[in-house]
């Protein structure tokens, strides 16, 4: 903690509250970033978790199988989290009640749960 440094890159807005690490490659990052503090949302309405590859320099948008329209969710600080398996499974749940996975590192997305109330924290846990 004794040095920062801006991870926020290319992101469209550098406000967001989850932020989880890939569990075999430490430069891999993933966030949800939403409009503002005072709009929590995804930016023009389409759901988007972004990877970064490179400890944060520059970040791409993860969009197959998310909603890229009429997308008012948030997801929260705790409502996201990676697993430790070799294609690093993510998970994130919203404010609407739905909780999405990638089974590979974020390139493909599937709603697993729907109609939840809204999801404040997401655990993972791999069985042997």
């Amino acid at each position: 903690g004794e040095s920062w440094h801006e991870v926020s890159g290319n992101l469209p807005t550098d406000f967001g509250f989850p932020i989880e690490v890939h569990a075999h490659e430490p430069d891999t990052i993933y966030v949800v970033p939403i409009k503002s503090d005072s709009e929590h949302f995804p930016p023009d309405g389409k759901l988007r978790v972004y990877r970064s590859r490179t400890g944060g320099n520059e970040w791409e948008a993860l969009t197959k199988g998310l909603p890229q329209s009429d997308c008012y969710v948030n997801v929260l600080r705790d409502a996201m989290a990676v697993d430790s398996l070799d294609s690093c499974g993510v998970y994130f749940g919203t404010t609407g009640g739905q909780v999405y996975a990638s089974a590979g590192s974020g390139d493909n997305w599937a709603p697993i749960v729907r109609d939840l109330p809204a999801v404040l924290s997401v655990e993972v846990q791999t069985l042997p």
